[in-house]
Formats: C-alpha cells, sequence, structure tokens
C-alpha cells in the first residue's frame, strides 16, 4: 500500500486544525474586512475547506467507531462488493478523488473567491451533494456510514449558510443558486460513473486517476458560465475638429 494513500487524511487533519486557528484568530483569510468574518465568501469558502478535511478524516483516517480507513470498504459493499480486501477499488482512485478533485477544487475556489466571490460559492457544490450521499443510505440502512456525523454537523449548516450569504450580500441569481447543486451533482456523476465503467472495462488506474484530477475544475467552471459577463468599455469618443475662423485659410488682398 503505497504511503500516501494512508497519510494523506492526517496530512489533511494538521491543514484543517491549522485554518482553524486562521479563521478564529482575525481577518487574515478575509477579503472585505468592513464585515463580520462569517458574511465574507472568502472566510466561509475556507471555512468550508477546513470542514471538508474535518470530514476526510473521518471518512478515511479514523471514524467514530475507530475504525481506520473505513470508507473503502462501505463504498466497496454500495456497489455490491462485501469484502473490502478483494475489492476491486483502487487505493489511488480513493486519492485521486480526495487529494485531486476534492483539494484541487477547493484550492481554485479559494484562491478566486477574493476577485470572484460566486467562484467561492461553487466549492459548496461538493460537500452539499455529498451530504446527501452519505444521508441517503443512513436513511436506508438505518445505520451510521464513514463521513455521516460531518457531513450533518458541518456541511450542512456551512452550505446553507453560504447560500444566504451569496443571496443576501452578493446577490447570487437563481441560476447561481441552482448551480451550486447541479455541479455537485455533476462532480459525483462524474466520479461514480468513471469507477463504474472502470470496474467493467478496467481501463486503467492511471486514467481513473487522472479523471479524478480533471473533475477538480466541474464546480468552478460550470460557475463560470452563469456568471455575468463583463461589459467591454465604451469606446472612446471620436475628437471633433474645431470649426475654421471665418476667413482662415483664404488668400491676402492687400493693395
Amino acid at each position: 500500500m503505497p504511503l500516501f494513500a494512508i497519510t494523506w487524511p492526517w496530512i489533511g487533519l494538521g491543514a484543517a486544525g491549522l485554518l482553524l486557528i486562521l479563521l478564529a484568530s482575525g481577518d487574515g483569510l478575509q477579503t472585505d474586512r468592513r464585515v463580520a468574518r462569517w458574511q465574507d465568501m472568502t472566510w466561509l469558502t475556507w471555512a468550508g475547506i477546513a470542514a471538508y478535511l474535518l470530514h476526510q478524516f473521518e471518512e478515511h483516517g479514523i471514524d467514530l467507531f475507530g475504525r481506520p480507513y473505513a470508507f473503502r470498504g462501505f463504498l466497496c459493499a454500495e456497489i455490491g462488493f462485501r469484502d473490502a480486501v478483494s475489492c476491486p477499488v483502487p487505493l489511488s482512485f480513493i486519492t485521486a478523488v480526495n487529494v485531486g478533485s476534492v483539494w484541487g477544487s477547493a484550492l481554485i475556489a479559494a484562491l478566486l473567491a477574493p476577485r470572484k466571490p460566486l467562484i467561492g460559492l461553487s466549492f459548496f457544490a461538493i460537500p452539499l451533494v455529498n451530504l446527501f450521499a452519505h444521508l441517503s443510505p443512513a436513511v436506508t440502512a438505518q445505520r451510521y456510514n464513514p463521513g455521516l456525523a460531518t457531513a450533518l454537523l458541518l456541511f450542512l449548516p456551512l452550505s446553507l449558510w453560504a447560500l444566504a450569504v451569496a443571496v443576501r450580500r452578493y446577490k447570487a441569481g437563481v441560476r447561481a443558486v441552482l448551480l451550486v447543486p447541479l455541479a455537485g451533482i455533476a462532480v459525483h456523476g462524474v466520479l461514480m460513473g468513471s469507477l463504474l465503467l472502470y470496474l467493467r472495462f478496467g481501463y486503467g488506474d492511471a486514467v481513473l486517476a487522472a479523471i479524478q484530477v480533471l473533475n477538480a475544475v466541474v464546480p468552478a467552471g460550470l460557475m463560470l458560465l452563469v456568471l455575468p459577463r463583463a461589459a467591454p468599455p465604451p469606446a472612446a469618443p471620436k475628437a471633433r475638429r474645431a470649426p475654421k475662423a471665418a476667413g482662415q485659410g483664404a488668400s491676402s488682398t492687400g493693395p
């Protein structure tokens, strides 16, 4: 088992701790310091990232029952493989989804949020839909699954608050708000669709991992499509010629 495949959740946990300190201790992660932190989309985006890092640790680090790397077994059972040891879902897929897709999407959103706040909002597409990916099987099976606790306690309130701030403060329209869950569905659709095709046709671990990395651009890319385009600057007015003075240019008629 590659070392990074089991250590990245711990790296993420350390990053989450650092982010939480920065989020709580000052306004360094804010764009607009005239408002409260929880009214600033850049700050909210970083808060969402910290929440997701904690969620990933519950999934792939240690879950609430003390089980290490428990989510892969849950995923294998959901797609029909009861034995996690013989399950053909590669570890590289799990790593590429969480590091390549989620961390990649998070960095895109956080770095662009100061200039385009709704790009920051686009990151919440992933936790919002991931919430239902945990809640639905939990309700159906009437039992806990790895990641459920952080999805309910962190993703639900943060995602709803980010949407509310986007509408109230950043004047997000209906298209931008609807795009958040739609982008999340698209990301999860690519994720699961590529995995199922891999299991059926076996097109290679590297291709499967590359698809997950490219999937990182989906939320921000879709949000860019619905953002209003900046109007081009007006053309400079043409300079008007001054009228000629009377008699200017006439030949001299002396005696």
